[in-house]
């Protein structure tokens, strides 16, 4: 009886390997000789032909339809060094034609594709929740496209690269509206902009910013005016640029007119004093660029119907006499006005 030596099968049986050929036709297991790929499926003639699974030894895989030996057809392909998985249609291994990309840093990508590259009309979501729908050429965004973005600000018109660019329209979540030329992903042309706040401007962008934009407000006619409270009254300003030219091509902006008496601090023994009638609700002052404070002064009649400030008010009901040694009427509070910087388009709203 011989022994069992090093070698020799064992009572256990022979272990079965994979066979060193491709099965010729039906279902088969084969190993390629370089160890890194793996297939399960159906052969014909020696090739993978019809439905099967092949595995690589870093964990990618694919699955599906099998043609002649090629990825070709429907199925699902994964790759680990990236974590994308893709659903859809392959020709010759790559995703051709129309699927489903998911994403492991986040979104997913379901249209078109060409080359494993998103090409013509798909739908994206980023990781960021927002959320494309358009054309796409060699894998960014590019030609007439929609976008939501993350902060509620809807963009549908042209894109080049990834960036807005041609014509669009901006509908941001404040309400505000731009619609006009783009370059660069900012506003470049002859754009309109209607502001929330009111104001408008249609012109000339340069770099995202208005070039004609209105820097300071110039007010017109006398500096003194004569104005009963609650009495209607007009006042003629003008939009200036930085250089003095008018700012022809904006428009909506406000103009807040406040009125003021001119607040004198008297000495601790002083015996009259308007803060002393109204000690327990002091108005805050009003800093103006005179080098002298004010304390406000309705110009409507809150008997009219139009609310003014609180202390104007409180004083109109208690029938008080403004000290002459307290206070001094600044009939220049008005002109104080003029000057005033513009920046409702500044940078920070787009």
């Amino acid at each position: 009886m011989a022994a069992v030596g090093e070698g020799t099968p064992s009572s256990r049986g022979p272990r079965r390997d994979p066979p060193r050929r491709p099965p010729r036709d039906g279902y088969g297991v084969y190993v390629y000789p370089n160890s890194f790929f793996r297939y399960e499926g159906e052969w014909k003639g020696g090739r993978k032909h019809g439905h099967g699974k092949l595995l690589f030894k870093d964990g990618s895989y694919y699955e599906g339809a099998f043609v002649d030996g090629e990825i070709t057809g429907e199925g699902r392909r994964h790759w680990a060094w990236s974590g994308d998985t893709f659903s859809g249609q392959f020709v010759l291994g790559e995703p051709q034609g129309c699927g489903v990309m998911e994403y492991k840093a986040g979104g997913c990508y379901e249209g078109e594709v060409s080359h494993g590259l998103r090409e013509g009309h798909g739908f994206l979501v980023d990781r960021d929740r927002q959320v494309y729908q358009g054309s796409f050429h060699d894998n960014k965004r590019h030609g007439p496209g929609q976008m939501l973005f993350k902060n509620g600000d809807k963009y549908d018109g042209d894109w080049v690269r990834d960036q807005r660019q041609g014509h669009g329209v901006l509908r941001c979540a404040d309400g505000s509206t731009y619609e006009g030329q783009w370059h660069s992903d900012v506003f470049s042309g002859l754009g309109s902009m209607a502001h929330c706040s009111g104001v408008t401007y249609d012109g000339l962008w340069i770099n995202g910013h208005p070039a004609e934009q209105a820097t300071r407000i110039a007010i017109l006619g006398p500096e003194v005016m004569e104005v009963a409270q609650g009495s209607p009254f007009s006042v003629n300003v003008q939009l200036l640029q930085d250089h003095g030219e008018i700012a022809k091509t904006e428009s909506g902006r406000v103009l807040q007119i406040s009125a003021g008496v001119r607040y004198v601090q008297l000495s601790a023994y002083s015996e009259v004093s308007f803060f002393k009638v109204d000690r327990d609700n002091q108005e805050t002052l009003i800093q103006t660029p005179f080098g002298f404070e004010c304390i406000p002064y309705p110009v409507s009649s809150p008997a009219a119907g139009v609310p003014g400030p609180r202390a104007a008010k409180r004083g109109a009901e208690a029938d008080v006499p403004l000290p002459r040694r307290d206070l001094e009427l600044d009939l220049g509070a008005l002109r104080g006005q003029e000057d005033t910087p513009g920046g409702l388009l500044g940078s920070s709203f787009f």
